[in-house]
């Protein structure tokens, strides 16, 4: 068991390190909280992959622990949800398989960047328009407004997407909890994929 946490722990920091790498809104805030000696790792609520396949692609973190906790459904993709006590709750997102995910962005995204890499971190925040705000400050762009109720369990929103070769490939989001509200809202979530669409 220990050997399996040291293995995950490597794994998802050398994850995060490449996310950190190509995004220039992480790499700010990474500074930022290095700065205070906290880290980016730490603060990471949960973890986006892409994918044309969720089960085969999660395998890598079911083999070290992280384990199913629910499937959240959309208009032209869904997600399946997996935890581990300890560690950021995984994201896995793909476009159904059949007609209904012929509208997706997913799959463009996938054959574009490949499912080895997070298509987005977020990280969990205390006051959300005072982050903004300080983020602001050093440069940082946001897309569309916060999603979510002020007051309510669950507030969200996104950066402007970094752009490779014309393409939006990733983005830093804020997360807003209250309540102990550990869970994804499918109408947010929708919100947010729809926000980092670039027209």
């Amino acid at each position: 068991m220990m050997d399996q946490g040291v293995e995950l722990d490597a794994m998802i920091a050398k994850m995060i390190d490449d996310y950190v790498s190509r995004n220039r809104a992480a790499k700010v805030l990474r500074d930022l909280l290095d700065e205070a000696g906290v880290g980016f790792y730490p603060v990471a609520d949960h973890l986006t992959l892409r994918t044309l396949d969720i089960d085969r692609r999660a395998e890598e973190f079911t083999k070290l622990g992280y384990g199913y906790s629910e499937t959240i459904e959309y208009q032209d993709w869904y997600a399946k949800v997996y935890r581990k006590v300890g560690y950021p709750a995984l994201f896995v997102d793909q476009a159904y398989s059949d007609d209904r995910g012929r509208t997706s962005i997913i799959p463009g995204w996938v054959n574009t960047f490949g499912d080895q890499v997070f298509h987005h971190v977020a990280v969990r925040v205390e006051d959300i328009e005072r982050a903004i705000e300080r983020l602001k400050t050093r440069g940082v762009v946001f897309t569309g407004q916060i999603v979510g109720a002020r007051g309510g369990q669950l507030r969200q929103i996104f950066t402007v997407p970094e752009m490779i070769d014309g393409q939006p490939f990733s983005v830093l989001e804020l997360a807003e909890r209250h309540r102990g509200y550990q869970g994804f809202s499918p109408p947010q979530a929708d919100s947010l994929m729809k926000s980092t669409v670039v027209r």
